[in-house]
């Protein structure tokens, strides 16, 4: 399944490693650190006016305008219904 960012970005949700708060008070040294060390092509900023979270994926860093909080709301429903569909599949198999 797929989690649309913002802007023309989606990417697929088994892809994403970290979603974080873009404003948050608890970012440690640490994630401050990785995200300074990302290389410019490794980032990709969808909109340029508002920035409300982070999403950290294997290949990428998307700023995104959408709260973090949305985002794993966005994604938490992606996989109860991947989670749903898969036991659908296995019962379905049973019953044959």
């Amino acid at each position: 399944m797929f989690i649309h960012l913002g802007g023309d970005e989606v990417i697929r949700s088994k892809d994403v490693i970290a979603i974080l708060d873009y404003d948050s008070n608890e970012a440690d040294g640490i994630t401050v650190e990785f995200l300074q060390a990302k290389s410019k092509q490794d980032v990709i900023i969808i909109s340029e006016d508002l920035t409300k979270s982070v999403v950290v994926t294997e290949s990428y860093v998307y700023y995104s305008p959408i709260s973090s909080l949305t985002l794993k709301r966005r994604a938490q429903v992606i996989s109860e219904f991947e989670d749903y569909t898969e036991n659908e599949e296995e019962n379905t198999e049973e019953e044959k």
